[in-house]
């Protein structure tokens, strides 16, 4: 992406790295549930948000501490992108396919219970045609349990893209009072909100090490229902906040909602799902990422500017309203016992 010789090039760089990632995400979930027995489903999941945010702080630092050691390095003639951006992205590119083939490398799935039966809908699902006809086709026959959960995903996904994509102009416009993008304030704004982002993944990772104890005690649902309460409360008081200092509240809470968000929804599918296609729907389950994605680029331009008036604050706690507004709908989902 950094040798991009145009925009279009990059856009469309963008766009495969987008759908590559949402690709090999979904087995890593399916492997969780897959080689988890019911008692570890919470930890396993859990387990999964606390490496997210160790990785997420790594990536926040990544350029900072290369800059650190080696230099931004010189900008070479009608390239615009610094060296050690290129740096970043290489190494972010070596990390991605490291673990995606130490993890193909080193697991060893179970093998079916009836193995014939096993090769059978392999046979009758080979080929991209068939492919696609089974996607389709369990989309409408999705359990219940997985129909609510992916409703608290639909509008949980919306708040979270409101918040990356205003808050840190959000800081600077409207919390520091930059005039312009030239401003001084304007560049402490961006820095103050990263700042801000590394230190929610600091709070998921450390969270991560309670929640599946919240979850065991009080059931998957109930501690979600809570956890986007929390995330909501904090985008939310955004709006309140009286210095930057505050943020840092904000933050904390929207940490909590990260570490839910990245291990309840699927744990609560992992108890839910036939075992057989739990690949299949997992894959499925991305969708009410990706389509509210799809909206929100799409949208919430035109959101901003003729509901909310170009104001980035205000884009923002209308993110915590739509967590709000998951929280209500995660407490419709039955939780079969404290565990589940």
């Amino acid at each position: 992406m950094p040798h991009s010789p145009s925009l279009w090039f990059a856009a469309g760089l963008l766009w495969v790295l987008d759908a590559s990632i949402n690709i090999s995400m979904e087995p890593f979930r399916a492997f969780v549930g897959d080689m988890l027995p019911e008692s570890q489903i919470n930890k396993g999941y859990t387990t999964q948000s606390m490496l997210i945010g160790i990785g997420n702080v790594i990536a926040a630092l990544l350029p900072t501490a290369i800059i650190w050691a080696v230099g931004s390095g010189t900008v070479e003639a009608g390239s615009g992108i610094p060296p050690y951006l290129v740096a970043v992205f290489t190494l972010g590119a070596v990390f991605y396919i490291s673990a995606v083939m130490y993890t193909v490398s080193t697991t060893k799935e179970y093998p079916p219970a009836d193995e014939a039966a096993f090769n059978k809908m392999k046979a009758e699902t080979a080929g991209l045609a068939n492919g696609f006809r089974e996607v389709f086709s369990n989309i409408f026959k999705m359990p219940t349990t997985m129909r609510k959960v992916a409703l608290v995903q639909f509008f949980t996904w919306p708040g979270l893209f409101l918040m990356w994509f205003y808050f840190t102009t959000a800081v600077s416009m409207e919390v520091l009072g930059a005039p312009d993008t030239s401003s001084p304030l304007y560049a402490e704004g961006v820095a103050w909100g990263n700042l801000c982002f590394g230190f929610y993944s600091v709070v998921c990772f450390a969270f991560s090490f309670y929640l599946p104890v919240m979850a065991d005690k009080i059931g998957r649902a109930r501690a979600h229902a809570i956890c986007l309460a929390i995330g909501a409360a904090g985008l939310v008081f955004v709006g309140f906040a009286p210095d930057k200092y505050w943020l840092l509240l904000s933050m904390l809470c929207v940490g909590i909602a990260w570490a839910s968000i990245l291990s309840m929804p699927y744990a609560m599918l992992a108890s839910s799902l036939p075992q057989e296609k739990m690949g299949v729907y997992m894959g499925i389950f991305n969708f009410f990422i990706v389509l509210p994605e799809i909206i929100a680029a799409l949208g919430f331009g035109w959101v901003m500017e003729n509901v909310l008036d170009n104001n980035r604050t205000h884009a923002v706690m209308l993110g915590g309203a739509l967590l709000a507004l998951a929280a209500l709908l995660s407490l419709r989902i039955q939780s079969k016992s404290a565990g589940s």
